[in-house]
């Protein structure tokens, strides 16, 4: 019994590729690139901020009409909660904090962490949320809508509370898109947290947190004056379809790559004479054979 094994060039030359290609999936990505990706949509973000002045009557009569499909809908719970939340000052003010502040701690925090300890997931989690961006600035740029706090009857509960970090009133006002209510990227970036969170860990006090997160922030987003129900909708499908565009591109490498080789089936014969092949015995001694 000698316990030959038979190894194939070919075989080993694909193995090789398919471990370089699941070395290169694990490696974390150079930090520099990804922040010149945040600085590119930072630099997108301004220019399409810079308009919201020259387009804001667009957007008031935008934003009419999405609070108008909503009642005809019966799916208006804006006003109720933000006259609610403004009467209660100190939960205001948490929410709003939570607002204004929960959206990039949380979302960078995730993305930070996805990068250093889950190089597999990140670079697809990654492009997604670039996309979800890209996306929502399109909508910007096409289709400004404001906020519902800046309709007749409305509170800006963040103004009036004055929130740690608020972004609607001072200096950081200026730096804030205030005619972007469509689609809500803080309900799009809520939602690809719990995306994330969800793929990256399988613990169950991690899931009930990743669901918890997107759910308070809709109620926030509401809450607070600052998004239609349809906003949030819009996020949602914004995500969606980012998702979706992201994984398509490696479904379909998945069906052209090559298939795979099985060792319990027989491979077919080649029209040309076989490759030689080495066989090793237990002796670890090489000889040149022809396997049959």
């Amino acid at each position: 019994m000698s316990g030959a094994v038979s190894i194939d060039s070919g075989g080993s030359s694909a193995a090789v590729g398919q471990l370089a290609s699941f070395s290169r999936a694990h490696a974390r990505t150079r930090w520099w690139i990804e922040l010149l990706a945040i600085a590119w949509l930072g630099w997108v973000y301004d220019a399409i901020t810079n308009l919201a002045t020259l387009r804001l009557p667009v957007a008031l009569g935008n934003a009419r009409g999405v609070l108008h499909v909503e009642r005809l809908l019966h799916i208006d719970p804006e006003l109720t909660l933000d006259r609610w939340l403004a009467a209660h000052h100190t939960l205001g003010l948490i929410v709003s904090d939570y607002y204004d502040n929960a959206h990039f701690i949380v979302t960078f925090s995730v993305l930070g962490w996805l990068w250093w300890r889950r190089a597999d997931l990140y670079r697809p989690l990654r492009n997604s949320l670039v996309l979800v961006n890209v996306l929502g600035f399109i909508v910007f740029w096409r289709f400004p809508v404001a906020p519902p706090r800046m309709l007749d009857g409305f509170i800006d509960v963040v103004a009036s509370t004055h929130a740690f970090g608020s972004w609607h009133t001072g200096m950081l006002a200026s730096q804030a898109n205030q005619v972007a209510a469509m689609p809500s990227l803080h309900m799009a970036w809520a939602g690809w947290c719990t995306l994330a969170l969800w793929r990256a860990s399988e613990r169950p006090i991690v899931r009930v947190l990743a669901v918890a997160y997107p759910c308070l922030t809709g109620l926030a987003v509401l809450a607070t004056g600052n998004h239609f129900l349809l906003d949030i909708v819009g996020g949602l499908a914004v995500l969606a379809i980012s998702v979706l565009l992201v994984g398509s591109p490696s479904r379909i490498a998945g069906r052209l790559a090559l298939p795979r080789l099985h060792p319990g089936r027989p491979r077919a014969r080649r029209s040309q004479p076989a490759t030689a092949a080495l066989r090793m015995s237990q002796s670890c001694y090489e000889v040149q054979d022809t396997v049959e």
